[in-house]
């Protein structure tokens, strides 16, 4: 559905002299992957964003949307963007209309749907991401975190994306919060055949919910595997200012003491089965 051919990317700082933050970049997306993008700031992940989503265009190579290259003259971004959308770092700040309902409805009327459609996709999106009714016709400033971000998810899913591209969408949300928005991304992937692409500074959550994961490192794409497979290079990891997760490291240090486990477990859920499992049989 999205392919990036050998992308690179030059920011012009004037004089013919550049800075070089994207090179060579060759991925593809399909539909209803659920895929995790990390890396360490100033590793190209914000360029590759703008990128995806036509704001930038590549300095060399190509980006394809089923099949069009984006980047050509006279390529429709609108309707790009109404395919591919975007959640930006804290979200609630997209939030400007003065209901909740009307918030919903800007994009559908950006691109020229009735008012009637409007409503009904409004409508729709809002009950998706499981905000309650009594919700829609209050200002968006006067619901909690949580739900502020559930509106503007509600926004971009209104114009009926392929891939939503979703940018640290749980920084600065409790526990509870976090997890309500990721089982959120989870659910829509899995019901609407959403494409969802992560952007995280949190290896659990892209260990937990990712099917693949892009590791960015100086411009360059390092890795585009599994999780299990990414979080195999530790010590690679380390040393392009990243990590396993936690429970990794746990693993790691049970079977050096001599515990039989597995060292290449990513998630809580896994380690606790793999460790009973050990118990039992240590002690049948």
């Amino acid at each position: 559905m999205l392919e990036l051919e050998n992308v690179s990317f030059t920011y012009d700082n004037g004089a013919g002299v550049g800075t070089r933050a994207l090179e060579g970049v060759s991925f593809s997306v399909e539909p209803g992957e659920f895929i995790g993008l990390i890396g360490h700031t100033g590793s190209g992940k914000s360029t590759l964003l703008q990128l995806l989503i036509g704001l930038l265009k590549p300095t060399e190579g190509r980006i394809l949307f089923e099949g069009e290259d984006i980047g050509q003259k006279g390529y429709d971004l609108k309707k790009l963007r109404s395919r591919v959308g975007m959640v930006f770092q804290y979200p609630e700040h997209q939030l400007f209309e003065e209901t909740v309902f009307k918030d919903v409805c800007y994009g559908p009327q950006n691109i020229g749907l009735s008012q009637k459609e409007c409503e009904l996709r409004a409508y729709e999106a809002l009950r998706s991401v499981g905000l309650p009714d009594e919700c829609f016709y209050v200002s968006p400033f006067e619901l909690s975190g949580g739900q502020k971000r559930r509106v503007a998810i509600a926004g971009i899913l209104a114009m009926k994306p392929d891939i939503l591209v979703l940018d640290e969408p749980t920084a600065g949300l409790d526990p509870a919060g976090k997890n309500e928005i990721l089982d959120l991304t989870d659910e829509l992937k899995r019901d609407r055949n959403i494409s969802i692409i992560l952007v995280s500074h949190c290896m659990e959550d892209v260990a937990e919910y990712a099917d693949r994961i892009l590791v960015m490192d100086h411009g360059r794409l390092k890795y585009d595997e599994s999780p299990v497979v990414v979080f195999s290079h530790v010590e690679e990891l380390e040393k392009m200012g990243l990590s396993a997760p936690a429970v990794t490291y746990i693993m790691r240090k049970l079977k050096d003491r001599g515990v039989d486990v597995r060292n290449n477990i990513i998630t809580i859920p896994e380690a606790g089965a793999e460790i009973m499992a050990a118990f039992k049989r240590r002690h049948p």
